[in-house]
């Protein structure tokens, strides 16, 4: 399928809105979200965009709708089939999953909502099971239109940043400026993941990497991660290739690119 897309958005704009809209809505529906892999089609996507051939607005507001395609009609299949969806083997043997997303959403429905839409495993199903669960739509629609505005973008970042970059043009510095920036990038999203694992692991189970980086290490190497990728971040600034990418990049935000 990753084939088939790469081959269709590279025929018109018309086509890469399309695929934007269509990868949007399939992360976001029932379960088929668990098989695709949305994240990289994404920020595949987002190259597109960073390097001009795609409006970012134009496309914002196709994965927007894709998003709302994906979620409501995730919603109701959850709502029309709760019964035989709970008797389904699939979720059965992902039981762990769905009761504690079913208690989330009962202990905070918009906060899960709103966070689910970024988080993988959750995303095409928590839709699902409000709708299993009866969740009024007037609980669902606020979280899930905040939720569907700011997710394409967000997703749309890493390639957005590595389409701009490709845009330098070619130097004898240049090469190595694009070097630094994927460095400080990587930095950045290591960073971030310790981070989330830093939080969460006062509040989940343990997994394969608990042993590798357990809470007490995670105490420490969290905070120096962050303080060298921000350290990294603010170096760059001073590269003299910086206004030059920064100036690609508001091209790219503004539409204009």
């Amino acid at each position: 399928m990753e084939a088939f897309l790469n081959h269709f958005i590279t025929q018109s704009v018309t086509y890469s809105l399309i695929a934007v809209a269509l990868v949007a809505f399939l992360e976001s529906l029932a379960l088929v979200g668990l098989l695709l892999p949305g994240t990289v089609l994404m920020a595949g996507l987002g190259a597109l965009i960073g390097s001009g051939e795609v409006n970012f607005y134009q496309a914002w507001a196709a994965g927007i709708l894709g998003c709302f395609l994906g979620d409501w009609i995730s919603f109701g299949i959850g709502w029309r089939f709760k019964k035989p969806l709970h008797r389904w083997s699939f979720l059965k043997k992902n039981k762990a999953l769905l009761d504690k997303t079913e208690h989330a959403l009962h202990q905070h429905s918009m906060f899960t909502i709103l966070v689910g839409r970024f988080v993988g495993p959750t995303r095409p199903l928590v839709p699902m099971v409000a709708g299993m669960l009866d969740l009024p739509v007037r609980k669902f629609i606020l979280p899930n239109v905040i939720g569907c505005v700011f997710w394409p973008p967000f997703y749309f970042l890493p390639g957005i940043l590595a389409g701009a970059a490709i845009d330098i043009p070619d130097d004898m510095q240049s090469g190595w400026f694009k070097w630094l920036l994927l460095g400080v990038g990587l930095l950045l999203w290591i960073a971030a993941w310790l981070c989330w694992r830093w939080w969460r692991s006062g509040k989940s189970g343990s997994d394969r990497l608990t042993a590798y980086l357990p809470r007490a290490r995670l105490h420490w190497l969290a905070p120096l991660i962050t303080a060298v990728a921000v350290g990294a971040l603010v170096v760059i600034q001073s590269h003299p290739l910086m206004p030059v990418y920064l100036r690609i990049l508001g091209k790219v935000l503004s539409g204009a690119h």
